[in-house]
C-alpha cells in the first residue's frame, strides 16, 4: 500500500531500521529483494542505460511481471518515478492493511490513497500467491472468544488445517500458505475460498461476510478474467501512490543503499 518509491529495500542498521524491517514487512522474500538489486546492476551495465532506471520502476515492473508469469494479466506499468530519500520502520505504521481489519477499516484505509472499494477487493485477490506466518492469524484458530476457540466463520476443516500446522508451541516464523488450493498459481481461487470460509485473515473473509462486498467476491470467485482485469487496474492506481519526482526523490546507484 505504500506505492513504489523502493524504499523498502534499504538495508538496515542498528540503530535504524528500514521500511522491510517492519514486523508488517518480514513476509516479503529476500530473494525477491535481491532479484530488484540484480535486475538494477544488469541494466546499469548495458551502455545509455546507466542510472537511468529507478528502483521504484524496477519493482514495479517486477511486481506486473511476476504476476503475469504465475498465471496473472499484463498490464503496462506507468514509469518515471524516482527513489524514496528516507526509508524507517515507523513510517510503515497506519499504512497497511492489518490481518484483523474489518471492511470499514480496509475501506478507509484504501480511500485515503485514492483507493475505492472494489479496488481494495481486487488488490486483496493478491493473496492467491504469498504466505503469511502463524501469528498473523492464531487467535482466529486459539482463543477468538471467551465462548468460542475458534472464529466461528472459520471452515471447520480448514480450522484443523491451521491447527495441524500452526500448533500452539510453533516457531512464529513458520509459514502457511494464504491460498490452500492453487498458492502458486495467480487466479481466482482467493475468492472461491472465502465462500467456503477458507479466507485466512479476519480482513480476507469480511469480504465475504460483509454484505458492501459480498457480490464482488461472488461475481470474481465466477469469473477469473472479470478478476484480472479488475485486479490490473488497481494496480496501475497503486502504482500512481506515493511516487516520487523532482526534489522528492532521486535515482539511485544500488537498490539497497542511499546515494
Amino acid at each position: 500500500m505504500q506505492g513504489c518509491d523502493a524504499s523498502v529495500i534499504i538495508q538496515s542498521t542498528p540503530n535504524n531500521k528500514a521500511e522491510k524491517d517492519h514486523p508488517d514487512n518480514l513476509s516479503l522474500a529476500g530473494d525477491g529483494f535481491d532479484t530488484v538489486i540484480k535486475a538494477k546492476a544488469a541494466l546499469d551495465a548495458v551502455p545509455g542505460c546507466t542510472n537511468n532506471v529507478s528502483c521504484a520502476d524496477i519493482l514495479a515492473i517486477a511486481t506486473r511481471d511476476v504476476v503475469n508469469l504465475a498465471g496473472g494479466i499484463f498490464w503496462q506499468v506507468e514509469l518515471g518515478r524516482l527513489d524514496g530519500l528516507v526509508s524507517t520502520a515507523s513510517s510503515v505504521n497506519g499504512r497497511l492493511p492489518q490481518p484483523t481489519d474489518n471492511v470499514n477499516q480496509l475501506n478507509s484505509l484504501f480511500a485515503s490513497h485514492g483507493l475505492t472499494q472494489t479496488d481494495m477487493v481486487a488488490l486483496s485477490g493478491a493473496h492467491t500467491v504469498g504466505f503469511s506466518h502463524c501469528d498473523k492469524f492464531s487467535k482466529r484458530i486459539y482463543g477468538f472468544a471467551p465462548n468460542n476457540t475458534v472464529d466461528p466463520t472459520l471452515n471447520p476443516q480448514y480450522a484443523n488445517q491451521l491447527m495441524a500446522m500452526c500448533p500452539t508451541n510453533v516457531d512464529p516464523r513458520i509459514a502457511v500458505n494464504i491460498d490452500p488450493i492453487t498458492p502458486n498459481k495467480f487466479d481466482n481461487w482467493y475468492y472461491k475460498n472465502l465462500i467456503q470460509g477458507k479466507g485466512l485473515f479476519t480482513s480476507d473473509q469480511v469480504l465475504y461476510t460483509d454484505p458492501r462486498t459480498k457480490p464482488t467476491v461472488t461475481n470474481w470467485a465466477q469469473n477469473t478474467i472479470a478478476f484480472k482485469q479488475a485486479f490490473a487496474q488497481a494496480m496501475i492506481k497503486l502504482g500512481r501512490v506515493g511516487v516520487k519526482t523532482g526534489t522528492n526523490g532521486n535515482i539511485r546507484l544500488r537498490c539497497d543503499a542511499f546515494n
